[in-house]
């Protein structure tokens, strides 16, 4: 696996990083006459950073769910293993769901002491932090991708005690095969526990770093047509 394999006759990289920078550079050139255009788009993905938060909320939930169990097995001397490592991943999962959904809630930390000096530094050095927050953040989901990628290849599986029918694992790999070959596959996995593939609760850290990425960028786009932070917070008393 090449670093920065190309994708459609162009190295990944000018589709992760200049493709968008071109697209920021034209919201900024036409600013209000693409938002006719680009509004439908944001409605379909604040809907999309809405539901990674409510798929969040459920993860939250499922780690309460399985401590709670965890408590009343030590209870009643019942031997339930692996509950320790499913509310990890469950953590892990609540922690990379909700990071698109609390950033455009305004719930992640921004230092505005600088920002709150001019009118025009405000709005400048607020484009200049969103364009490179949404750079680190597709290297850091580029690479997530490539992390899970290779848990995939080299068949990681958890040291812990937490152990899953073999039909899940071959559910979630269903993507990865020709749809053809999804039948075949589910026929020949079994209800045997075994060990739980790393790849899998990865998979939550490559799709929240993914929504993270898109959410800054579609941020850094917003601003740019509208001249205005879309990110607002919420107000808590």
């Amino acid at each position: 696996m090449r670093e920065w394999s190309p994708v459609l006759g162009l190295p990944l990289w000018v589709w992760l990083f200049v493709v968008p920078s071109v697209i920021a550079a034209l919201c900024l050139i036409y600013g209000p006459r693409l938002e006719r255009v680009l509004r439908p788009v944001w409605r379909v993905l604040d809907r999309v950073y809405f539901a990674s938060g409510a798929i969040a909320a459920v993860f939250m939930v499922t780690i309460l769910v399985l401590i709670v169990a965890q408590m009343i097995a030590r209870w009643t001397g019942f031997a339930l293993p692996g509950t320790t490592e499913f509310a990890g991943y469950a953590m892990a999962a609540t922690s990379f769901f909700a990071l698109s959904h609390a950033l455009t809630r305004g719930a992640h930390i921004r230092v505005s002491i600088v920002l709150n000096s001019t009118r025009f530094l405000k709005r400048w050095l607020d484009v200049f932090a969103v364009f490179g927050a949404a750079v680190i953040a597709t290297y850091f989901a580029r690479y997530a991708i490539k992390a899970n990628i290779f848990s995939e290849m080299l068949n990681d599986r958890t040291q812990g005690q937490d152990q899953i029918p073999e039909w899940v694992v071959t559910l979630f790999s269903l993507p990865g095969r020709a749809f053809g070959d999804w039948g075949q596959a589910l026929s020949e996995s079994g209800d045997a526990l075994v060990y739980t593939p790393v790849w899998i609760p990865q998979l939550s850290m490559s799709i929240g770093t993914v929504l993270l990425a898109v959410a800054l960028w579609d941020t850094l786009f917003r601003m740019l047509v509208t001249g205005v932070n879309p990110i607002v917070s919420e107000a808590v008393e």
